[in-house]
């Protein structure tokens, strides 16, 4: 009888547990409830990632250092939301980075579709922008943002866009790919735990690019994104328009530092001839650098239905 009396407390002290964690899971985001922890059990859950709190990536969090990301209410053809600050009100004061006051990005979880877009504030505090959703789907929204007073975040969320689509399959890690009429070249790999040099190499029907426009606040914008859990890691120039050494093109150098070994998506935002074009990059950290393999992957598409179309566009 005893025995009887101890397993039910048992299961009614799990129960309770379970309860419990489901309700934060259900306040903090509407994804599941391992995105908001700090103790790598996201990272364990998926058998791939091990970060500690002190060092996890952007992006995987709603809510981080007392900012939280909050969807509002909008049109179907419109995106919005706001950010909450450690006072529970909207946000209205922000520092220009990247020559923006918000950067959006959005991404399928399936890494096939991408957007960058900056929308506009408005005083209340809610941010609203065209919908930069292209088509259905689990996206991830990312707000890159840095308040006044305060340090830079990125803070993500799950949005699902309904009807049917299919999954794509990750395409495989290529050193060159094209996008429009532009081919651009990847010279280096990113190496877990260390900071790594990305070349970027631009060309166009043949000819290196050398007038690439500034956009951003630098010659190229890129930002990658890690298979799985989508941590989002945005990547610094290495250089400046106007610094006295930095080249228009056709190379552009970035300095990365990946948490962990595995697969990675990468998104060059380039601007040329007036028109913002993005190329996307599959890359293995840990692997051999891109561009000292003997037999390198030749060109390839930039990959996915959505390149080249409104899906891939900017604001």
């Amino acid at each position: 009888m005893r025995t009887v009396t101890r397993l039910a407390g048992f299961a009614v002290g799990l129960a309770a547990v379970f309860g419990a964690t489901y309700g934060v899971g259900r306040v903090v985001d509407r994804t599941p409830v391992v995105e908001g922890r700090h103790d790598g059990a996201a990272a364990h859950a998926t058998g791939e990632h091990h970060e500690t709190a002190a060092r996890l990536p952007g992006g995987l969090l709603v809510s981080d250092r007392g900012y939280t990301l909050e969807r509002v209410d909008s049109p179907a053809d419109e995106f919005a939301f706001r950010i909450a600050g450690p006072d529970g009100r909207p946000v209205t004061r922000y520092e220009v980075a990247h020559d923006k006051l918000m950067h959006l990005i959005v991404a399928r979880r399936d890494l096939s579709g991408f957007r960058h877009v900056h929308p506009e504030l408005a005083p209340d505090g809610t941010w609203r922008v065209d919908t930069p959703l292209a088509g259905p789907g689990q996206w991830r929204a990312f707000a890159d943002f840095t308040p006044t007073g305060g340090e830079p975040l990125t803070l993500g969320v799950d949005v699902t866009v309904p009807g049917e689509l299919t999954e794509r399959p990750l395409p495989a890690p290529a050193t060159s790919t094209t996008v429009d009429d532009y081919t651009v070249t990847l010279t280096g790999a990113p190496q877990p735990g260390r900071t790594s040099s990305l070349t970027l190499t631009v060309s166009r029907n043949g000819r290196p690019v050398t007038d690439l426009e500034p956009y951003l606040g630098a010659y190229g914008h890129l930002v990658a994104l890690r298979r799985g859990d989508l941590a989002y890691l945005h990547v610094h120039p290495d250089g400046m328009p106007g610094d006295g050494r930095t080249r228009p093109g056709p190379a552009v150098t970035f300095l990365a530092e990946v948490p962990s070994a595995g697969s990675y998506r990468l998104y060059l935002d380039f601007q040329h001839g007036g028109r913002v074009h993005t190329a996307e990059f599959t890359v293995v950290a840990g692997a051999a650098p891109t561009g000292t393999a003997p037999t390198p992957s030749g060109p390839a598409p930039t990959g996915g239905a959505d390149h080249g179309t409104p899906g891939h566009g900017h604001n």
